[in-house]
């Protein structure tokens, strides 16, 4: 590619990285993808800042945005628009009866269509964007055809269709768009993200370097099926600085911590079907592992935490009674 072509997105791209954390790759492909006039789709994890890449996008760009929440309720008028019923009793089906929805809207202004949870849209709705994204124009009926103007993009972000509530999009979708997989930032970039959402300057960042290691430990542990995104991490961090207001202690006392953690977390796993401990018993697993691993490389053993947190966890107890069982003669 001539440099000429490549030199006017550079300063873009640039503007757009100093805005998210840790997505160079991402920002280059995605905007490269839109200078090229194709529709994309992120698809992600929650928490890994899909929306928040295509606002800076959408701000630095300077184009309008307009935002849809994907669910099972977006029918195909609520995303393209619809006739105002008292217009068209009094006056009949005219041109100006129709109110535009955000594709509508979008294809007019030139600006972006950004649809959120893309799977969790119905079926006959998502086959609206199919003629929109081939042939770049709407048909409604007993309304004039809708051209899309200069600049109109079509920008989807979708969880990976194993998630609740979700469903595979068809392959006319797909074959209509460019497909960008995001992932989770590395564990720097979520310890940058974590402090930078923080309240107070005051930060431990050794304390919050092992609050986002206990976070990313969820993602890998096999007892999870979906582990937390850097949200968790984030609410661990505010609610321990909150927490040692109330109680006057420090924000990195580990009992402190580990009740935060708990707070914060146990919403967001999801464990794996057999599963024979709690959430709460995996967090208090985790978070010990990570806190409590400098002591055990000086000493050679960690020694055992104390507190409510600290009592043996359900699969221990039966896995104890079990053992118990099996050699009793």
């Amino acid at each position: 590619m001539s440099s000429s072509t490549t030199d006017p997105l550079l300063p873009l791209v640039k503007r757009v990285t100093d805005g998210v954390v840790g997505r160079q790759r991402e920002v280059e492909l995605l905007l490269a993808a839109l200078a090229a006039g194709r529709h994309i789709v992120l698809e992600g994890p929650p928490g890994t800042g899909k929306s928040t890449l295509l606002r800076v996008v959408a701000n630095e760009l300077g184009c309008g945005f307009q935002f849809v929440e994907g669910n099972a309720e977006l029918t195909p008028s609520r995303l393209a628009g619809h006739f105002d019923p008292s217009v068209v009793i009094a006056q009949g089906y005219r041109q100006e009866a129709f109110i535009p929805g955000p594709l509508a809207t979008a294809m007019t202004d030139g600006s972006l269509l950004y649809i959120e949870e893309l799977n969790r849209v119905p079926e006959e709705t998502l086959n609206v964007l199919i003629t929109v994204m081939s042939e770049g124009e709407l048909n409604v009926p007993r309304a004039e055809r809708i051209v899309a103007s200069p600049g109109f993009r079509i920008v989807a972000a979708m969880n990976p269709f194993d998630a609740t509530g979700t469903a595979r999009i068809s392959a006319a979708i797909y074959d209509r768009v460019c497909r960008l997989a995001v992932g989770y930032q590395d564990a720097p970039d979520e310890v940058q993200i974590v402090r930078g959402t923080l309240a107070t300057g005051d930060v431990d960042e050794t304390w919050l370097a092992k609050v986002v290691e206990v976070v990313r430990l969820t993602r890998t542990h096999p007892d999870v099926r979906v582990g937390s995104s850097v949200r968790g991490a984030i609410d661990t961090a505010a609610v321990a600085h909150q927490l040692a207001a109330i109680r006057d202690r420090s924000a990195t006392d580990p009992v402190l911590g580990l009740d935060a953690a708990v707070v914060a977390l146990s919403g967001r796993l999801r464990l794996r079907d057999g599963a024979l401990r709690s959430s709460e018993d995996l967090i208090s697993e985790l978070w010990w592992s990570v806190f409590q691993r400098d002591e055990a490389d000086d000493s050679g053993k960690a020694p055992a935490p104390t507190g409510a947190m600290a009592k043996p966890s359900l699969a221990r107890n039966q896995d104890q009674s079990r053992a118990a069982r099996l050699t009793t003669p």
